[in-house]
């Protein structure tokens, strides 16, 4: 028997460690020890004792009697054909658990981990902006897809593909970006992604090679994708937005990311004019990167392409994290010619591409239809979430002006100036209460304010919530 094969996978057993004649003992130290510190949790199975005594190289009779003796400590039990389960484990004593204080969470000056410690935040109402009806997932529709994908796999599916993305999801892409946004492009210029957040940091760093040190952002704007363009080694100069948008000719930059259909957070729509300028800036060189942020939840107004339907010289991204879930980690980025090589070095080298089935499932729903019928069954759930949020906020916080009601999942709220809103989110977490205050979204002087998600809260939680909200308004 070889060396190497005298030790188990389970526990990491290594049966060279044992005292010699004393194997039993050893075993059966070896399991109690990973009783106690968990490794072995209650409920857990332990391998067959032929098995284990194999790998091990032992006789099976040291595995049986290690067994036994867990048994007879109380720790395990027999439990015939369905092997030997933990049942019991020393009694430890908990560790504390110190929630951080909410005025910890939401400060004046939020770190890289701001957006981790607050989903951590413990709130009894969550009204953060950018979560779309997680309940509304199409659960069964996702199931009868994946099995009619499954049904026509072949083994050659499960290896490794394209970091570009499959064909048939670049394909059902390139048909749902035609039908939706008015975008005409072909297939093999669709790069799938992990998101909007992937793509941000594909574009950052291919732009960094491209001898772009600096992109020009909306004011206010995401403080989320600020930071992805930080951490690029991009600067991201100010610009500001007033009801037609982004003021064009304010950009200095060589660069600029854009939310034209619903600028994130006050909800104005890129006007045509702006537009026209636009294009002129990108004849002259400039360079655009446009987030199709909440381009397809509109309730009270038109349909607004996308600025890629009228300027193919734009690096295009959109996702399917505010239509279905941001768990499933897909997107798609549509690039110009002289950037697409590098982006798909880039993907290539970040993780060989998207995982292959979801992918699949979701082409699958773009091309029968069932993602237009989500699309239209959680629009009407939306509206009536905003709604209810617009209602509570002329009745409980009248002094607040409301913006971007006309579509998004989302409303942007200011105050006087006078009012300190991470002073007031922080106040209202700390009831119990989640909401993101608007300075941590602007990097010029501005109104103070508060931008707060509907989309997930029914209208019960709705109203409670910007009841605290109103209460601490008015509160001195």
């Amino acid at each position: 028997m070889t060396e190497w094969s005298k030790g188990s996978d389970f526990l990491q057993l290594d049966v060279r460690s044992a005292p010699p004649g004393g194997l039993a003992d050893w075993l059966a130290g070896q399991l109690r020890t990973a009783v106690a510190d968990g490794r072995l949790p209650v409920g857990g199975r332990l391998p067959a004792s032929r098995v284990l005594a194999a790998e091990l190289s032992v006789s099976r009779g040291v595995v049986t009697e290690a067994y036994q003796r867990l048994i007879d400590d109380g720790h395990a039990v027999g439990r015939g054909r369905a092997g030997t389960v933990v049942v019991a484990a020393p009694v430890l004593p908990p560790d504390p658990v110190v929630a951080p204080s909410s005025s910890l969470v939401i400060t004046h000056s939020p770190g890289l981990e701001v957006f981790d410690a607050v989903r951590a935040a413990p709130a009894r109402i969550d009204l953060t902006p950018g979560v779309p009806d997680l309940t509304a997932f199409p659960r069964a529709a996702w199931l009868r897809a994946e099995r009619a994908v499954l049904d026509g796999l072949e083994p050659s599916h499960f290896g490794y593909g394209d970091p570009r993305g499959t064909p048939s999801m670049r394909l059902a892409v390139s048909r749902w970006l035609a039908r939706n946004r008015g975008i005409r492009v072909d297939p093999g210029e669709i790069i799938v992604v992990a998101g909007v957040a992937q793509a941000l940091t594909l574009v950052g760093g291919v732009l960094r090679q491209h001898g772009v040190s600096s992109v020009a952002v909306e004011d206010p704007s995401s403080l989320g994708a600020r930071q992805h363009l930080h951490h690029c080694g991009l600067a991201t100069p100010p610009v500001p937005v007033d009801d037609d948008g982004l003021l064009v000719s304010s950009l200095a930059a060589p660069a600029v990311l854009l939310t034209p259909a619903h600028q994130f957070p006050t909800g104005v729509v890129l006007g045509g004019e702006r537009r026209r300028e636009l294009m002129r800036w990108v004849a002259d060189g400039g360079i655009v990167v446009e987030d199709d942020y909440d381009a397809e939840h509109r309730y009270d107004r038109a349909p607004v392409p996308a600025v890629r339907s009228m300027v193919p010289e734009v690096c295009y991204t959109g996702s399917v994290s505010k239509l279905l879930a941001p768990a499933l980690r897909v997107g798609w980025l549509v690039a110009p010619p002289r950037f697409f090589a590098d982006l798909v070095a880039a993907k290539r080298f970040a993780d060989l591409g998207n995982p292959v089935l979801a992918q699949l499932v979701l082409a699958h729903l773009m091309e029968t239809g069932e993602l237009e019928r989500q699309l239209r069954a959680v629009r009407v759930r939306h509206r009536r979430r905003r709604d209810a949020m617009v209602r509570a906020l002329s009745s409980q916080v009248p002094s607040a002006v409301v913006h971007g009601a006309a579509a998004g999942l989302h409303l942007t709220i200011t105050f006087d100036a006078d009012v300190d809103d991470v002073a007031l989110a922080a106040a209202a977490l700390a009831e119990g209460v989640k909401v993101q205050p608007l300075s941590w979204h602007r990097q010029l002087p501005g109104r103070p304010g508060l931008v707060l998600g509907y989309a997930a809260r029914t209208a019960t939680e709705i109203e409670e919530g910007v009841a605290v909200l109103g209460r601490l308004v008015k509160s001195p």
